[in-house]
């Protein structure tokens, strides 16, 4: 399971952007009008909805965001371009020639949607044409390009935008809206849901039957991939030549749909524009809709909550023993909460009290602290073959005990220059008597902009003393 890292490349999403405001009041009577609740307004909010939500997704995980769609000549087209830019997204919003801004007016109560007042018009041919025209140099420098189609009239030209898209190299990922999936044809991915799918391919009773259109409609309108949202089933992903591939559903409890779609392929198009492979970027979009539908109305997923969730989905939160691979992808989420972390090694052998105070000092250094420990072989090899007495899972154990450190990682060579340059530690620290020039993967540390700190062993303690005295303890006995 990987974490999840921001991107330097661009995401272009284009669609439908909408202005969603709310509400919020205290309900305690009914009106003497007419049979409705009374609303007291204590709180007004405006939050960026449609194509803009998706672009604010991708913002919040710290990828590049760029959007592009149509809006009225009003103040709500004004409202939304700052938002957009309040959250550094980079917009290109089309004044249509009549229709207004799309927006909708929710009033809530009590964490509850009592009404919802839309204004919108169908966007005019002319009006998406003009969009096409717009985003044209944008294509040049993205990496991955979102359709975000809700039917309001931007995306009219979707054969055409996406022909552009794959034609400069731009994988094209499509939020489809409606039952004629052919408008985008050479896409490569869908994005629909069951009830989507089914209305498109017809009603499917049976898995076999959902596994066979789901092919046979990437065929037909040369899709390289498809994923199906199947609500309480979780998804599925579908590949070309490749056995599907199932998703368990991974919401803990569900607050509002609102917006869970649009957090699906911003963090889809996010992961894959960070070089993650499909299988890996699915994995990790589904944990973020998990998260989406626990919170009230349309929002965005940080990348914070996202690699806190992906640190408790793959069981790592409370594991401090890690492997590499596993203690690499924990670095990710340390470094987007912006943690210092602290390196040290050693055989630790038998832990002993000057162990105990020489890791606490090394703790300080930072906000994590990574013990490295060596394996029998690089023990045995470092002290002789009587060497270690016990054996690597039993002293990872015990370090992993001590309040101090927060993971242990084991490695097999005789220095752990190797695992140092892998992991880039932001401070290598080594206890004893050293010169910076001594100390394995000191180099790559200090040319990466770490610092490297020798700390005294506390006086009176060493393995090796501990050890013979115990040998003539024994003789005595």
């Amino acid at each position: 399971m990987k974490f999840f890292e921001p991107t330097q490349s661009k995401v272009l999403v284009i669609g439908d952007v909408m202005l969603d405001k709310y509400w919020h009041g205290s309900t305690d009577r009914i009106s003497p009008e007419a049979p409705v609740p009374v609303v007291k307004v204590k709180a007004v909010e405006a939050r960026a909805g449609g194509a803009a939500n998706v672009a604010l997704n991708i913002a919040a995980l710290n990828a590049k965001a760029q959007i592009a769609g149509l809006v009225g000549d009003d103040n709500e087209a004004k409202e939304l371009a700052l938002l957009l830019d309040q959250h550094l997204v980079e917009s290109v919003l089309v004044k249509a020639g009549s229709a207004p801004t799309i927006s909708k007016l929710r009033i809530m109560s009590r964490h509850q949607q009592l009404l919802r007042l839309d204004q919108e018009e169908i966007f005019s041919l002319q009006d998406a044409k003009q969009v096409q025209s717009e985003i044209e140099p944008y294509l040049e420098s993205a990496a991955v390009v979102v359709l975000s189609d809700y039917a309001k009239g931007t995306l009219q030209q979707t054969t055409a935008l996406i022909a552009a898209a794959r034609a400069k190299n731009c994988q094209v990922l499509v939020d489809p809206k409606g039952t004629d999936f052919s408008i985008y044809k050479g896409a490569t991915l869908l994005t629909p849901n069951m009830a989507e799918f089914e209305a498109v391919v017809g009603a499917c009773s049976d898995e076999e039957t959902v596994v066979k259109r789901a092919f046979d409609l990437m065929r037909e309108i040369q899709l390289d991939a498809l994923l199906l949202t199947r609500s309480e089933k979780g998804v599925t992903l579908f590949m070309a030549e490749q056995d599907p591939v199932y998703f368990a559903t991974n919401a803990q409890a569900v607050f509002d749909v609102t917006g869970a779609g649009d957090t699906v392929i911003a963090t889809l198009a996010s992961g894959l524009a960070s070089g993650l492979s499909l299988p890996d970027s699915v994995e990790i979009a589904n944990i973020a809709a998990g998260i989406a539908v626990s919170k009230l109305g349309t929002g965005t997923v940080s990348l914070i909550e996202l690699n806190q969730a992906i640190e408790e989905y793959a069981g790592l939160e409370n594991r401090k023993v890690l492997t590499e691979s596993e203690l690499i992808d924990s670095l990710v989420r340390a470094r987007s909460l912006g943690q210092k972390v602290v390196f040290t090694n050693g055989c630790f052998d038998i832990l002993h009290p000057g162990h105990v105070s020489y890791l606490s000092h090394a703790r300080k250094l930072g906000d994590k602290l990574i013990v490295a420990v060596n394996s029998d072989a690089s023990v045995s090899r470092l002290k002789g073959p009587s060497r270690p007495i016990n054996g690597l899972e039993h002293r990872m154990h015990v370090l992993g005990g001590l309040a101090s450190v927060d993971w242990v990682v084991p490695f097999e060579e005789d220095t752990p220059a190797r695992l140092i340059a892998a992991l880039g530690p932001d401070v290598l620290v080594k206890g004893g008597d050293y010169s910076v020039d001594e100390i394995a993967g000191a180099d790559s540390v200090i040319a990466s902009g770490g610092t490297v700190k020798v700390l005294n062993f506390e006086d009176g303690y060493s393995t090796t003393g501990i050890i013979k005295a115990a040998h003539q303890s024994s003789l005595k006995s």
